[in-house]
């Protein structure tokens, strides 16, 4: 019989059930209290829920991809070694509520000190702690970095509860010179038979339904066309070489904000929302764009609100304010919701096209791909200047080819001419 059943709590914004992403214990485990135990999503926002208590875990209730009531049992704790599972203290002071975990910062450049080793002799490789399974205790994202960098987490040593290994514990393991893995190049004769099996659940299986949804409710048509950013590059670098320590830095997607803001009220029905089981398209007037922002978790689509109303150091401000919230976690429901049209950019990645997937229920999305120095006929004359490429898709339910055509042409037309932006 359980000592102590632990229930999900509340985690606030009105959640009502959140999805189990990854148990970090097995039944059987020993924990602390403010271990952690498991993985809860909800609301595009994943929450490490902590142990309430010291204790055995005598049985977990909810399977990874399944859906758990708030209220109802997650885990039920027994006794270690003889002495019963302590629950909380009723009268103590309310527990703080669950952290989201950041994504891991990426390794700086400068290699950090190593330990000192002993002067008597090299030591042993210290190995993890491991679950009752026989796993190593550390989180997805430290997993993940420990197979970028070809890292066994087994001979990693961990600091943290229960010998959980961390971010620092692998920082500090490369910085002495740990072993990695995979340096022998594999024959080419050699016959690759593995397969992995990867759940789809949490963040990827929220993607996924989204993207379905999308996909099959809405006859997307494309539209391409190429700009000639040459003017706007100007102006760009004049701007970042005269703004002050608190503007940031300026990049293309400020000033096609901006622009798509300008044209809007001549083309309402592409700011605009689809409600397909009404019958009824609501078009806005304020213009919020969601900027489709890749994290180490998956996709998400921040909402920069009422860009009509803001100018460009604003905009790039507000731009970078939510887009590094949804990086590291701390993105409110606010910051992820109420877009009303779509901007995907592929940056670095370039590309010369694409087929962007609307984002239900807007109808409209535009997808930017990385400015690049090509030869163009200019007068008669072969010139070089930066192009990039724009690639749209329209709901074609409600927005006929002619009028998103038309929507990528006035912004071809403003971005040619970057003084139209501010006028």
């Amino acid at each position: 019989m359980s000592d102590y059943e632990f229930k999900l709590p509340d985690i606030g914004e009105g959640v009502v059930e959140g999805e189990v992403v990854q148990w970090h214990v097995s039944v059987g485990d020993s924990v602390s209290e403010d271990d952690p135990i498991v993985d809860v999503m909800t609301d595009k926002a994943t929450v490490t829920i902590p142990s309430p208590v010291n204790g055995v875990i005598a049985s977990l209730r909810g399977e990874v991809g399944g859906m758990v009531a708030v209220g109802s049992t997650l885990v039920q704790f027994g006794s270690a070694d003889g002495v019963p599972a302590a629950k909380p203290d009723e009268e103590s002071e309310p527990e703080s509520e669950p952290e989201i975990e950041p994504p891991p910062k990426p390794a700086a450049p400068a290699t950090p000190a190593p330990a000192t080793p002993s002067p008597a002799s090299e030591p042993a490789p210290a190995t993890a702690s491991t679950s009752k399974s026989g796993r190593v205790l550390a989180s997805p994202a430290v997993r993940r970095r420990a197979r970028e960098a070809g890292v066994e987490l087994s001979q990693v040593r961990g600091s943290g509860p229960a010998g959980r290994v961390r971010h620092a514990d692998l920082d500090a393991f490369i910085a002495a010179g740990g072993s990695v893995s995979g340096a022998a190049p594999v024959a080419y004769s050699t016959k690759r038979t593995d397969v992995a099996e990867v759940k789809v659940v949490g963040l990827r299986r929220k993607i996924s339904e989204q993207m379905t949804l999308s996909k099959s409710r809405i006859p997307h048509f494309s539209y391409f066309e190429e700009v000639d950013v040459t003017e706007l590059e100007s102006l760009r670098q004049m701007l970042n070489s005269t703004r002050d320590s608190s503007q940031p830095k300026l990049t293309y997607l400020p000033f096609i904000m901006l622009a798509l803001s300008k044209i809007m009220p001549e083309h309402p029905e592409c700011n605009a929302h689809f409600d397909d089981d009404a019958g009824v398209v609501r078009r806005h007037g304020g213009v919020h764009l969601g900027i489709a922002t890749q994290t180490d978790r998956g996709l998400y689509v921040p909402v920069v609100k009422h860009v009509e109303s803001l100018d460009v150091w604003q905009t790039a401000s507000e731009m970078q304010r939510v887009s590094g919230a949804a990086r590291d976690g701390s993105a409110s429901l606010d910051d992820l919701t109420g877009s009303t049209f779509t901007i995907t950019s592929l940056g670095r990645e370039g590309g010369l096209g694409a087929t962007p997937i609307i984002n239900h229920p807007e109808v409209s999305i535009l997808g930017v791909h990385k400015a690049r120095d090509m030869p163009v006929v200019r007068e008669g004359q072969i010139v070089i200047r930066k192009i990039m490429n724009l690639s749209s898709a329209f709901d074609h339910r409600v927005v006929d080819g002619a009028d998103g055509a038309a929507l990528i042409q006035h912004l071809k037309r403003f971005l040619e001419h970057p003084a139209l932006i501010f006028m």
